[in-house]
């Protein structure tokens, strides 16, 4: 199936997924603990009766079983080596299962592992891997690809990255989104969407999770921006306990009534996720009869994503800032620092821009005297992990240009792409490659234009040359040229010509980068500011600034209202709203004392500068368990809170988590010599039972469980009942934490935990897991029960109090 086939069935039919299969497998007699897809191939005929079952049901397509067969999940299973035919085997199992009644969708899920930042793997070793795993389905014969049930946009990324550079066949991305609507890494639908579409995948959507209420307001928060089909296989609901058994409490008919609700929000393709068998989908297929996929119809808008937002541009949205200040030019203590290797003052400058009012952040780190390709790699995968802010990613280097946008979580923007033709040449389809936006500098290589209709010219080549590669005017933001009015006083004038000429004739996004207007005059802030305000006037869409110029951001928030941006002033009203005494005053890090800055260190999650600021508390004469009890406590306490009001999420807690294990590693030998220093709070046990391979969860628990002071004793995945009693008694732990991502293992920690009973173990248990309930909990006798890392610390010291 090519993509125009895929795209031409969609535009008049809700193609019908299938279901779970692990659960429909178990059904059929694969045993727990077992490699699922090592098991189909020895058991060919149980997966070709499941999906033979799921056609006749009424799937239009249906999912190899290579959920687990990548890499990385199969070394657990020492089948490494057996990517490939694997892969190829299990797809053509699927091909043989449907025949010509349905498509066969490769499917692609997570590794289980995270990619840097925030874990140990490199972006490109994960493209690797799912290249690996889409080689094998492509021999195996399968129609189109699905990459399915991701928590990480990265991840997603590097798997479409995969199938995009190895062939041509359509390719669907599902995420998977908690309660709060926002991935575990804290994305959410709109971000995931843009980021998707941009990159490529022929369809984006959800799955797992949640059950099919839930799913309805993520594909309505999709739909009105969605250049793509929109995908969802929920689950059957909740999972509980009965007779022993793991089910889930949403029934066949009460799925079906969601059905219809679901292709009216924007559905395209629809199938089942947890607990969903062959009678679920054919209540999709009774339920869907007679209606008719919504036409793919977006609004016009222009928008660039970080792995966390999205900011949208256009001259009936606020002017959006763009923080100017992450460039050597002219800095040198930041050229310094980049020679050197270090990122402290990146990070300092980042933060000070967002927290000014910057919604992007412009990226440029090039200097004479360092790998620029290698430095900017490094401050992009620092400032995603620092700021959810969109980056501006700034180089003359189409080559640097291009390892940066590979590694971006997002939809990017490019600074800039202009009718030289090298860059023309060279950058158009890298940009267009990866999604990104660009600015449009009007230059070429005859040099800078000296009047707007010169620069007009150049907008039209270029743009001509862009709609080549599938960019609209509404991909594009054209830079007016700023040039100094010092040495050339109808400098300005001309600029502010093609601002206007750009928004109200062409109708593209316009951007200034300001400083540039001012050069060699003296209290350059105000001509800086005034020429603010006329283009703003134009039309501006964007402005390249200082965010702490008081001046600059004042006029900016006044021209919005003035043009009509601000709906009801309200931004203008929160920015100067209260009176002086009620802000805050923000203190300069220069400023603070070495303890506050060892706690904005751990909250902040900067771990380069955590070592020199514990350094310095020690010198002053600061005790170790003071810097403990004082400062580093109380920070990651806050880390918590703001994980619990969702204005953090998984990657701030994990990087403030790697910040504070990194504070302990220092004072921790100290603590010893320190007879009032607290010991470690108790040893905790932690495994994810037996016949589940899924740790990604369950290291994330261990590590904040030891930042908070706990001995945790890690056993893995994949672990025996006895095992874990075993362990727990040799190291004598208060608590035992058992971990299960699967609804087919969830009862393995029943047997656990009646073992321990029978052994007289007095350890506590607490449980977890994608499938585990609070009420599943209580029924298998487990002492609490954790949706997440931060809430498994706040239970373990409530366990220990009981």
């Amino acid at each position: 199936m090519n993509r125009q086939q895929f795209l031409e069935f969609l535009k008049e039919n809700i193609m019908i997924l299938d279901g779970a299969t692990g659960t429909e497998l178990q059904k059929r007699g694969m045993p727990k603990g077992v490699c699922p897809e090592k098991w189909v191939i020895e058991n060919p005929d149980v997966i070709l009766d499941v999906q033979r079952e799921y056609v006749s049901a009424g799937s239009n397509a249906v999912y190899t079983c290579t959920f687990g067969a990548n890499r990385i999940k199969l070394e657990a299973f020492g089948l490494q080596d057996k990517v490939v035919e694997m892969n190829a085997e299990l797809a053509r199992l699927s091909k043989k299962a449907v025949g010509d009644k349905a498509f066969v969708a490769g499917d692609l899920a997570p590794t289980g592992k995270f990619i840097k930042p925030f874990g140990d793997m490199d972006f490109e070793t994960c493209v690797e891997v799912y290249k690996e795993q889409v080689k094998g389905l492509l021999e195996g014969g399968v129609d189109f690809f699905v990459i399915e049930t991701m928590m990480d946009i990265q991840e997603a990324r590097a798997a479409l990255i995969a199938v995009k550079e190895s062939c041509d066949l359509p390719v669907c991305v599902s995420m998977t989104f908690e309660e709060s609507g926002k991935t575990l890494m804290g994305t959410d639908p709109l971000t995931a969407l843009i980021t998707l579409q941009s990159l490529g995948a022929d369809a984006v959507g959800c799955n797992c999770s949640t059950g099919p209420k839930a799913m309805i307001e993520i594909i309505r928060a999709m739909k009105p921006y969605a250049l793509v089909p929109l995908l969802a296989k929920p689950n059957a609901g909740l999972p509980k306990l009965v007779d022993g058994k793991t089910v889930f409490d949403m029934g066949v008919e009460e799925y079906g009534t969601y059905v219809e609700e679901l292709v009216k929000s924007g559905v395209n393709l629809l199938g089942g996720c947890c607990g969903t068998s062959p009678l679920y989908i054919a209540e999709i297929k009774k339920n869907i009869k007679g209606l008719k996929p919504l036409k793919i119809e977006p609004e016009k808008v222009s928008a660039i994503t970080s792995a966390r937002s999205t900011v949208f541009l256009g001259t009936n949205q606020p002017t959006v800032v763009v923080g100017e200040r992450i460039n050597p030019t002219g800095k040198k203590k930041l050229q310094e620092e980049l020679k050197e290797g270090k990122t402290s003052l990146v990070t300092d400058l980042a933060l000070e821009q967002v927290e000014k009012g910057a919604k992007v952040l412009d990226v440029n780190v090039g200097m004479p005297g360092i790998d620029e390709k290698e430095t900017m790699v490094k401050i992009v995968e620092l400032l995603v992990s620092m700021v959810s802010t969109p980056l501006c990613l700034d180089s003359s280097s189409p080559e640097v240009l291009e390892a940066a946008l590979r590694i971006y979580p997002g939809r990017a923007l490019i600074n800039s792409i202009s009718a030289e033709k090298a860059k023309l040449e060279k950058l158009l389809p890298v940009a267009a490659k990866y999604g990104a936006m660009f600015i449009l500098l009007p230059l070429s290589d005859e040099g800078v234009p000296a009047t707007a209709e010169e620069r007009y010219t150049i907008i039209n080549e270029v743009y001509e040359r862009a709609k080549k590669y599938g960019y609209e005017k509404k991909d594009i933001v054209i830079d007016g040229l700023v040039m100094t009015v010092a040495s050339d006083q109808k400098a300005a004038l001309e600029t502010l010509k093609v601002i206007d000429w750009s928004t109200n004739t062409f109708g593209c996004n316009t951007i200034l980068g300001l400083s540039n207007v001012s050069f060699g005059l003296p209290e350059r802030s105000w001509v800086n500011s005034a020429f603010l305000a006329m283009a703003m006037g134009k039309g501006l869409t964007m402005a390249i600034l200082n965010p702490s110029s008081d001046t600059l951001m004042s006029i900016k928030m006044a021209g919005d209202v003035l043009t009509g941006k601000d709906k009801n002033s309200l931004k203008y009203i929160e920015y100067f709203g209260g009176s002086t005494k009620e802000k805050p005053v923000q203190t300069k890090k220069a400023e603070q004392s070495v303890t506050e800055r060892i706690y904005g260190a751990v909250v902040g999650g900067d771990r380069e500068n955590i070592k020199l600021h514990i350094e310095t508390a020690l010198k002053e004469g600061y005790e170790a368990s003071y810097l403990v009890d004082n400062c580093l406590i109380p920070a990651i306490n806050h880390v918590g809170d703001l994980y619990d009001k969702k204005e953090y999420f998984l990657p701030q807690l994990i990087q403030s988590a790697e910040t504070m294990k990194e504070a302990f590693g220092l004072v921790e030998p100290l603590l010893k010599k320190d007879e009032t220093a607290e010991k470690a709070k108790a040893r905790i046990v932690i495994a994810t039972v037996k016949g589940d391979i899924h740790d990604i969860g369950k290291n994330i628990v261990a590590l904040m469980l030891r930042n908070y002071g706990f001995e945790v004793y890690d056993l893995g995945k994949d672990v025996p009942a006895e095992e874990i009693i075993n362990a727990a008694k040799e190291k004598k732990a208060e608590i035992i934490g058992l971990s299960a991502l699967m609804t087919t293992t969830m009862m393995e920690m029943k047997t656990v935990i009646e073992l321990a009973k029978k052994e007289g173990l007095k350890a506590k248990f607490m449980v977890g897991g994608a499938v585990v309930t609070e009420s599943f909990a209580k029924e298998i006798g487990a002492d609490g029960y954790s949706e997440d890392a931060y809430s498994a610390v706040k239970l373990a010291n409530k366990l220990l109090e009981a």
